[in-house]
C-alpha cells in the first residue's frame, strides 16, 4: 500500500530521513503515528527508526540531544522541530518483565519491527508514502482486531504493561482483541504485579478518557487484569456497573475517576487513601474529592447558589457536564448565571475579615471567630444578609449574644 500523499507532520520530518539517508542508512516513520494516519485520526509524535547507530545519528546531526542512548533514541533538533530517532534493534530475555535485560542494535527493519506489541502499531512508512507492513497489521485494521506480533505470550513477557496497552487502543479505537491475544491476557495477567503502578497508572487513565471505555472495562474485568490494578481487586461488579453506563467520553481524567468512584460506593473518607495507591497527584485527588461531594448532591437535586459557592465555577460545571451519565439533563449555562450572581465569590471578598471581628468586639482570637465568619459568609451567599460591614458586625453582635445566654 502506498500513501497518495504524506501529511504535513511527516513531510515537515523529510529533511531529517533525507539526511540519513543521504548517509547511507534506511529510515522510517514508525509506531502510533503511522497507525493514526490509516485510521485518519489526528497525528501526534512523528517516530524514526534508522539502520544508523545512535553514534552515527550524532554525527550526521549538529544538535542532538541523548534521551535514550542505551535503548538506542537520539532526540534530533531540525530548525524549530524535534524527533526521536531510534536504532533498529532486537532485545534479550526480560528477567523483571518490563526492561530488557540487553538491547542490541541491528540494521534489519524485520528484526525491529518483530519487537513491536501489536500488528496495528508495527507498520513502516517510506518518504515516498509506502506502507511496509510485515504482520497484516492492515487487514487487522480493517477489521478493528487488535492481535500481538507473533507469539502474544511472548509479547506479554517481555512486557507485561503491553496487556494494559492493549485495553486502552481498545478504549481508544473501539477495536476487540483477537482470540489468542485475549487467551494470552487471561493466562498472564498477574504478570502485571510486576509493574509499577506509576505506569499502569498512565494506561489506565487513558482508558477512561476513550470513546470505548465501556468495551475496555469489560475487557479489564473479562481478563481479571483489574485483579492486579491498585484497589480494584473487590470491585469487579462495581466496574462491570461502571461499564453499563451511558456510552458518553469523560472530558477529563478528574471526571473519569469521580464518576469510577461513585459507581464503587466509596465514600468521601476511602477517596484519597484509594488514589493514592495508584500515586495520583494531591491536586487529582482534591479536585475528585469536590467533584465526588458534588455529584451526589447533583444526583438528587439542582446544585445551589450555596454549593456553587463552595465548588467554585470550574468544579460546578464539571459536575453539571456529569448530569447526562445520571439521565439528568445539565444546564451548564443556569450554573453560570447563578455563579455570576453570587454576592461574593470566596471569603476573601466578604465585607468584614477576622481582624474587623478582633478590633469590634475586643476579643481574643479563638474558635469564635471562624464561626462567626462561616455564619455570615454563607447569610450573604444565600442572600439572606447583605455584604455590607455594619450589617455584617451586627450581625455578628447578634450571634454573640446569643451564644452567651
Amino acid at each position: 500500500m502506498r500513501l497518495a500523499k504524506l501529511p504535513e507532520e511527516f513531510q515537515r520530518a523529510l529533511p531529517v530521513t533525507n539526511q540519513i539517508e543521504a548517509a547511507g542508512f534506511e529510515a522510517y516513520f514508525v509506531g502510533g503515528s503511522v497507525r493514526d494516519i490509516l485510521l485518519g485520526h489526528k497525528i501526534h509524535d512523528v517516530d524514526i527508526a534508522t539502520s544508523a547507530f545512535p553514534a552515527e545519528i550524532k554525527e550526521i546531526f549538529p544538535r542532538t540531544i541523548d534521551i535514550g542512548i542505551e535503548h538506542g533514541t537520539v532526540l534530533v533538533l531540525q530548525q524549530d522541530e524535534q524527533y526521536e530517532v531510534t536504532t533498529f534493534r532486537t532485545e534479550s530475555t526480560y528477567q523483571d518483565f518490563r526492561r530488557p535485560d540487553q538491547v542490541e542494535f541491528v540494521r534489519s527493519l524485520t528484526e525491529d519491527l518483530k519487537r513491536r506489541d501489536f500488528t496495528i502499531n508495527a507498520f513502516a512508512l517510506k518518504d515516498d508514502g509506502e506502507i511496509i507492513d510485515l504482520f497484516d497489521g492492515l487487514m487487522d485494521l480493517e477489521e478493528h482486531v487488535l492481535k500481538a506480533v507473533g507469539d502474544p505470550h511472548e509479547r506479554f513477557h517481555e512486557d507485561a504493561l503491553r496487556m494494559m496497552r492493549g485495553l486502552r487502543f481498545v478504549s481508544q479505537l473501539g477495536f476487540a482483541f483477537e482470540v489468542e491475544t485475549f487467551d494470552a491476557i487471561l493466562e498472564n495477567h498477574a504478570l502485571l504485579d510486576k509493574i509499577s503502578v506509576e505506569r499502569i497508572y498512565v494506561e489506565f487513565s487513558k482508558l477512561l478518557l476513550g470513546e470505548f471505555r465501556n468495551q475496555a472495562i469489560s475487557f479489564l474485568v473479562e481478563t481479571e487484569c483489574y485483579l492486579y490494578c491498585p484497589g480494584l481487586r473487590h470491585y469487579g461488579e462495581a466496574l462491570l456497573r461502571f461499564a453499563d453506563m451511558k456510552p458518553l467520553t469523560f472530558s477529563s481524567k478528574e471526571q473519569a475517576w469521580t464518576v469510577l468512584i461513585e459507581q464503587m460506593g466509596m465514600g468521601q473518607t476511602l477517596i484519597r487513601p484509594f488514589l493514592k495507591q495508584w500515586k495520583a497527584s494531591n491536586e487529582l485527588i482534591q479536585n475528585v474529592q469536590a467533584l465526588h461531594w458534588g455529584l451526589k448532591i447533583r444526583q438528587e437535586k439542582p446544585l445551589t447558589n450555596w454549593e456553587i459557592y463552595q465548588l467554585g465555577l470550574e468544579n460546578s460545571l464539571t459536575v453539571e457536564a456529569l448530569a447526562p451519565f445520571y439521565n439528568l439533563t445539565a444546564d451548564l449555562k443556569k450554573i453560570e448565571m447563578q455563579y455570576e450572581k453570587l454576592p461574593i465569590k470566596q471569603l476573601r471578598d466578604l465585607a468584614v475579615n477576622g481582624n474587623d471581628l478582633l478590633q469590634t468586639f475586643d476579643r481574643k482570637p479563638g474558635k469564635w471567630l471562624k464561626e462567626i465568619l462561616s455564619q455570615l459568609e454563607y447569610q450573604v451567599v444565600t442572600q439572606v444578609l447583605e455584604n455590607d460591614a455594619k450589617i455584617l458586625l451586627k450581625t455578628a453582635q447578634e450571634i454573640l449574644q446569643a451564644g452567651e445566654k
